[in-house]
């Protein structure tokens, strides 16, 4: 019996063969939909950032992969910007019943502080 009373079988924690099994058909089944998916960012420019920053991979669908999060994370920028200029009421013009949003620095700019990523504008534009 651990401490606190907590009734937890060690057996429980382990993964099954089944467990196993399953991920490793989950992956199978992720990799052959990546051979068959093309990634918005083109894997020669991902190859020549990623050169560029020193990594070097003969194996296409690490590249793939790493086109795939850079997409990702480059749709949840755009995404959170857009929430950011729904919440202060910025759009352009209305098109019929439907508005149309304009991204703009400053709700981008919003975005990718969540994220870490500090954009200054330079001082001609102030």
């Amino acid at each position: 019996m651990a401490e606190g009373g907590n009734n937890i079988d060690e057996s429980d924690l382990r993964p099954t063969i089944v467990d196993v099994a399953s991920a490793g058909k989950s992956l199978t089944d992720f990799l052959l939909q990546l051979e068959e998916y093309t990634p918005t960012i083109p894997e020669s420019v991902t190859s020549f950032y990623l050169n560029k920053a020193g990594f070097n991979s003969n194996d296409p669908r690490v590249v793939r992969i790493i086109s795939l999060a850079a997409q990702k994370f480059i749709s949840d920028i755009v995404n959170d910007s857009l929430q950011h200029c729904k919440m202060r009421g910025g759009f352009s013009k209305k098109a019929g019943k439907e508005k149309k949003y304009t991204l703009t620095m400053e709700d981008l700019t919003t975005a990718l502080k969540e994220y870490g990523i500090n954009v200054k504008k330079p001082p001609y534009y102030n």
